[in-house]
């Protein structure tokens, strides 16, 4: 019999504050001008919906890829379970993973599904952030027709939890409280939701990972420079934080039953744009986990997950390089774990540096306070920080100073003149020698179990490689192995809870305007769609399963 985690739709339902309506949109397809439409009437109607899309005018949208409806799965062929060739160093410790402990992988709808115009769902920022020329997220990898066959590939391997995203605009086209539920879109996820329980994997679900509706920047200059973060998402806007609840709700209602685990916003420090927006998904995350415990009574858990390429102080024994550490850790992550964690307020660093910052009220601070099951940290990277040539506090007060607001050096070379560790296609190094002091740090500071939620490498060059090459990812596996190493050292020397870790991703997908930086445990080809399992992922499950016992079923 399966668990289950809360009520079920029909008497969680009660719980919402408006009535719920469904209806159904068709398709915009690529060079769509208008779908012909007679309800004009309608503020729902089929050419309302039409309208969201002409008034996104996405650009270089010629094409919906290879399928159309939803893909029945076949067996994987034993022929692609063969073990690769083991690497002559790999890890010699004799520590056990704990018995509860999460092991899976991720992937994002904006990142895999495509069908960006197909069965109700309308524009999100995502569409138009990337350069006209950059590949777009119209197609990608189709897994929205493939997520059977997908799924069935992960089930094969043994993979015991499954994380994706459910996008807002698929669920509530108009975005608005009081707008109907797009019936495709409630049928598509639970549908998802219960072929990954068939398979035997267990789901893990994220209510917004960066796909924003098009409606909260459509009259903003996304390029425009952030006070904060590298992106506007919208969240500073008025309407956001009960239009992001309204949409938390609805999903939470009709799915709280099957999901052990929720994530309520992935990463929002990248996309807060300015205080407003940091200070608007602190208290939408607030309501909705209010929501999920105190209204829905639900015994899941339910939290939030950060970005932080964890600092790493040039030097050591410089003060001015300290301090510029402990900076950086607050503007990325004590900013919203203060309050959520300890009811704490906003550091200095951020009070006396972003416009428009001010102090949360008491009864706000009580009401965060604790509103999250564990600490969920994408700790892909270290970065070296150093003090300024010039005073913190000049650069603070001046938002012309190349380094506003953060205030710091960062790069990737050490003080004695290397890179911090091995580098990647991008932003990533690999460096789990510092990872196991974060992990102590995050334990001791904000007194939650720590979800890894994300971490992974994608190999330089890897997308210039002929495919044997490309499946032979010895650098992967060496990034996987000596992270979970580390962590079992955390756990077991430290005394630090680490609840799970989830590898990105579970296949190579678009990294936002680019497919070069390959993060897959499995290939995509970009033409027929075809997988691939790469070394990596053997050795992957490999590791958790002679550390558990339960990998593939066994105990």
């Amino acid at each position: 019999m399966t668990r289950t985690y809360g009520p079920a739709y029909t008497n969680a339902v009660q719980h919402l504050s408006t009535s719920l309506s469904t209806s159904s949109w068709g398709n915009w397809l690529p060079n769509e001008t208008i779908i012909a439409a007679t309800d004009t009437a309608d503020p729902y109607g089929q050419a309302a919906w039409s309208s969201l899309w002409k008034q996104a005018d996405v650009v270089n949208y010629t094409e919906i890829g290879i399928y159309t409806t939803t893909v029945s799965p076949v067996s994987v062929p034993s022929t692609e379970l063969v073990l690769p060739p083991r690497d002559y160093f790999g890890p010699t410790d004799c520590y056990q993973l704990p018995d509860d402990f999460v092991f899976g992988v991720v992937g994002s709808a904006a990142q895999i599904e495509g069908a960006v115009g197909m069965e109700g769902r309308t524009p999100t920022l995502l569409e138009n952030l990337v350069d006209s020329a950059d590949p777009k997220d119209y197609i990608t990898n189709e897994n929205y027709y493939l997520y059977k066959q997908d799924i069935e590939r992960l089930a094969a391997m043994g993979v015991k939890y499954y994380s994706f995203t459910i996008p807002w605009t698929r669920i509530l086209p108009f975005v608005l409280p009081g707008s109907p539920v797009n019936k495709q879109g409630i049928t598509h996820y639970d549908d998802l939701i219960t072929t990954v329980l068939d398979a035997g994997m267990l789901p893990i679900v994220t209510l917004l990972h960066f796909d924003s509706p098009w409606m909260f920047v459509a009259d903003d200059n996304i390029t425009a420079k952030p006070d904060i973060g590298y992106n506007n998402a919208g969240y500073q806007n008025s309407t956001f934080v009960d239009a992001f609840v309204n949409y938390g709700k609805i999903v939470l209602a009709h799915f709280s039953d099957r999901i052990p685990i929720w994530v309520t916003i992935n990463e929002p420090w990248l996309y807060s744009y300015n205080f407003q927006g940091i200070e608007n998904v602190i208290k939408a995350h607030a309501q909705l986990y209010h929501f999920y415990h105190d209204d829905l009574k639900a015994t899941g858990k339910i939290g939030v997950k950060f970005n932080n390429n964890f600092a790493v102080p040039k030097n050591p024994n410089d003060r001015g390089d300290l301090a510029a550490a402990t900076r950086f850790q607050e503007m990325q992550l004590s900013v919203f774990a203060n309050p959520i964690f300890l009811g704490q307020q906003y550091p200095d660093s951020i009070l006396s540096t972003l416009p428009g910052a001010k102090p949360l009220s008491k009864d706000d601070l009580t009401y965060i306070r604790g509103t999250s099951d564990f600490f969920g940290i994408d700790p892909y990277t270290a970065t070296v920080v150093s003090a300024p040539a010039n005073s913190v506090g000049d650069c603070a007060k001046n938002v012309s100073d190349p380094l506003f607001p953060y205030c710091m050096v960062q790069e990737t070379a050490t003080v004695n003149g290397w890179n911090v560790g091995y580098r990647s296609q991008s932003y990533v190094y690999t460096t789990p020698t510092y990872l196991r002091s974060f992990l102590f740090y995050l334990w001791n500071t904000f007194k939650k179990p720590i979800l890894i939620s994300e971490f992974g490498f994608p190999v330089f060059g890897e997308a210039d490689k002929e495919l044997p090459d490309q499946l032979f990812d010895t650098p992967r596996s060496t990034y996987y192995l000596s992270y979970m190493s580390e962590m079992l050292e955390s756990i077991y020397n430290d005394g630090v809870n680490v609840m799970g870790a989830l590898a990105w991703s579970f296949m190579d997908n678009w990294e936002f305007g680019d497919y070069r930086a390959q993060f897959g445990l499995q290939f995509v080809n970009r033409t027929t769609q075809e997988r691939k399992y790469k070394k990596s992922f053997f050795d992957l499950v490999d590791f958790i399963g002679a550390r558990s016992g339960t990998i593939n079923g066994t105990d």
